[in-house]
Protein backbone atom coordinates (compact mmCIF):
# COMPACT_ATOMS: atom_id res chain seq x y z
CA UNK A 1 0.00 0.00 0.00
CA UNK A 2 1.21 3.51 -0.82
CA UNK A 3 2.45 5.56 1.89
CA UNK A 4 -0.26 8.41 2.03
CA UNK A 5 1.36 10.75 4.10
CA UNK A 6 4.57 10.97 2.26
CA UNK A 7 2.54 11.62 -0.77
CA UNK A 8 -0.04 14.16 0.58
CA UNK A 9 0.66 17.56 -1.01
CA UNK A 10 -0.09 20.92 1.07
CA UNK A 11 -3.09 22.17 1.40
CA UNK A 12 -4.55 23.90 -1.56
CA UNK A 13 -2.17 22.38 -4.00
CA UNK A 14 -3.28 19.60 -5.02
CA UNK A 15 -2.69 19.40 -8.79
CA UNK A 16 -3.00 15.38 -10.44
CA UNK A 17 -2.37 12.15 -8.57
CA UNK A 18 1.15 10.98 -8.46
CA UNK A 19 2.62 8.08 -9.82
CA UNK A 20 1.10 4.90 -8.58
CA UNK A 21 3.31 1.74 -9.53
CA UNK A 22 0.47 -0.35 -9.92
CA UNK A 23 -0.88 1.47 -12.66
CA UNK A 24 1.52 2.15 -14.92
CA UNK A 25 -0.14 2.28 -18.55
CA UNK A 26 -1.54 5.24 -19.73
CA UNK A 27 -4.93 3.74 -19.34
CA UNK A 28 -6.14 4.79 -15.46
CA UNK A 29 -9.58 2.91 -15.36
CA UNK A 30 -8.50 0.34 -13.23
CA UNK A 31 -6.31 3.11 -10.93
CA UNK A 32 -9.97 5.27 -11.11
CA UNK A 33 -12.19 2.03 -9.28
CA UNK A 34 -9.31 1.15 -6.79
CA UNK A 35 -9.15 3.83 -5.39
CA UNK A 36 -13.12 4.71 -5.38
CA UNK A 37 -12.83 0.83 -3.70
CA UNK A 38 -9.96 2.06 -1.13
CA UNK A 39 -11.78 5.03 -0.09
CA UNK A 40 -15.20 3.50 0.73
CA UNK A 41 -12.82 0.71 2.40
CA UNK A 42 -10.90 3.05 4.30
CA UNK A 43 -14.08 5.06 5.43
CA UNK A 44 -15.69 1.86 6.62
CA UNK A 45 -12.98 0.47 8.60
CA UNK A 46 -12.35 4.15 10.48
CA UNK A 47 -15.96 3.99 11.19
CA UNK A 48 -16.02 0.97 12.48
CA UNK A 49 -13.02 1.93 14.54
CA UNK A 50 -14.37 5.46 15.98
CA UNK A 51 -11.33 7.01 14.29
CA UNK A 52 -11.43 10.26 11.83
CA UNK A 53 -11.41 9.61 8.56
CA UNK A 54 -9.49 12.18 7.11
CA UNK A 55 -6.86 9.89 6.31
CA UNK A 56 -9.04 8.20 3.53
CA UNK A 57 -9.27 11.99 2.03
CA UNK A 58 -6.07 11.39 -0.09
CA UNK A 59 -8.30 8.01 -1.97
CA UNK A 60 -11.33 10.63 -2.52
CA UNK A 61 -9.24 12.98 -4.21
CA UNK A 62 -7.26 10.63 -6.54
CA UNK A 63 -10.33 8.86 -7.00
CA UNK A 64 -12.08 12.14 -8.01
CA UNK A 65 -9.24 13.29 -10.04
CA UNK A 66 -9.28 10.56 -12.37
CA UNK A 67 -12.90 9.53 -12.66
CA UNK A 68 -15.66 10.20 -14.68
CA UNK A 69 -18.50 12.23 -12.43
CA UNK A 70 -21.02 9.62 -14.40
CA UNK A 71 -19.20 6.81 -13.10
CA UNK A 72 -18.79 8.11 -9.75
CA UNK A 73 -22.74 8.85 -9.33
CA UNK A 74 -23.59 5.08 -10.87
CA UNK A 75 -21.37 3.57 -8.31
CA UNK A 76 -22.67 5.61 -5.41
CA UNK A 77 -26.75 4.75 -6.22
CA UNK A 78 -25.22 0.91 -6.78
CA UNK A 79 -23.95 0.98 -3.05
CA UNK A 80 -27.06 2.37 -1.69
CA UNK A 81 -29.39 0.01 -3.69
CA UNK A 82 -27.07 -2.40 -2.44
CA UNK A 83 -25.96 -3.71 -6.04
CA UNK A 84 -22.63 -2.39 -6.17
CA UNK A 85 -20.54 -5.49 -7.37
CA UNK A 86 -17.24 -4.19 -5.63
CA UNK A 87 -16.47 -5.71 -2.22
CA UNK A 88 -16.50 -2.74 -0.04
Amino acid sequence: MLDVEAQMPPSGEWKTPPFDPRFPNQNQTRNCYQNFLDYHRCVKTMNRRGKNTQPCEYYFRVFHSLCPVSWVQRWNEQIKQGTFPGKI
